[in-house]
């Protein structure tokens, strides 16, 4: 067992604290779902410390109005925005055939959470699934050369506590044969969230490129729509820039160089667990399996090849 890595900064650190001092001057980065709540965090932080960054967006009128904000708050225009539906394969597919530079940072943030009724794609593919994980399993892959010509790279998944409700149902990932729960499908996403970081730091390593996945913690914003708010205890919330805190450290700290394959919350590495704690801290053992991120990558891979077919939808 390795040690698990701990950083000075802790719950309530900012991202902006996390990212002082850090100088990323000509260094590029994508965010997706940078129009609000940490998102939009991250990205100031990011472009706040010289990076030029792009916001991933559905809605595109958002996002540059979330640009136009970080303009004014730092001083400088570095945030530019693309039209990116991750739910939308055509859509992710575009996006990477648009981007033509060197990659450093990839924040794969963009989600949903709890649909409370099954929705599918077009592909035939659960709404949860096919957004929060195969959407950024596409761009991943996609913009791999990208992020290989950085000369170091980093891949950042934004995942959840949700992982604990669920690992990924190999056997039925589009709720097929199982009756649909909001919470285990989006649990069960977010698992594949954090096997992707897995799977992206062993095969891509040796090109300089590391992923690891996070809890950002419990922050009021548009995710939780469909649940009425967040549940959790008050003392457990967090703001969006100390939301946006674990996803900087693992994007632009040197803290963080040449360490991959690991999940983080309140900027420290999470404790792996083999039943659900009470206070719902730590990453389930199954979320960052080795076996099983090699196993999703080639099903994900198999689904986007087959575009639907494997539904039998």
């Amino acid at each position: 067992m390795t040690e698990r890595i701990t950083t000075p900064f802790g719950f309530a650190s900012t991202a902006d604290e996390v990212i002082a001092g850090v100088d990323l001057t000509g260094k590029r980065a994508i965010v997706t779902g940078g129009a609000a709540g940490i998102g939009v965090e991250t990205a100031r932080s990011l472009a706040a410390a010289g990076a030029e960054v792009v916001l991933g967006v559905r809605r595109v009128a958002a996002g540059e109005q979330a640009a136009a904000d970080i303009a004014a708050s730092i001083g400088a225009e570095r945030v530019t925005v693309r039209a990116l539906d991750l739910a939308d394969q055509t859509s992710v597919r575009q996006f990477v055939a648009d981007w033509d530079q060197p990659l450093h940072i990839l924040v794969n943030n963009a989600g949903i959470m709890a649909l409370p009724e099954l929705e599918r794609t077009a592909e035939g593919w659960e709404m949860q699934f096919a957004t929060n994980f195969m959407g950024h399993f596409a761009l991943t892959v996609g913009l791999h050369d990208a992020l290989a010509a950085a000369g170091g790279a980093r891949v950042v998944s934004v995942s959840s506590s949700g992982n604990l409700f669920s690992p990924v149902i190999f056997d039925d990932l589009h709720f097929a044969f199982r009756p649909y729960d909001p919470l285990l499908a989006y649990g069960q996403s977010k698992s594949a969230e954090a096997l992707l970081a897995v799977e992206v730091t062993r095969r891509w390593s040796g090109e300089g490129i590391y992923s690891n996945a996070l809890n950002p913690g419990a922050i009021a914003t548009g995710l939780q729509k469909h649940t009425g708010g967040l549940k959790s205890p008050k003392e457990m919330h967090k703001t969006p820039q100390q939301g946006a805190a674990t996803s900087v450290l693992l994007a632009a700290s040197p803290l963080l160089d040449g360490v991959g394959g690991r999940y983080f919350e309140d900027c420290a590495e999470a404790p792996v667990v083999t039943e659900r704690p009470a206070d719902y801290s730590g990453v389930a053992a199954y979320a960052v399996d080795r076996g099983n991120a090699e196993r999703l990558w080639t099903v994900a891979s198999d689904l986007i090849a087959q575009r639907g077919v494997t539904t039998g939808r």
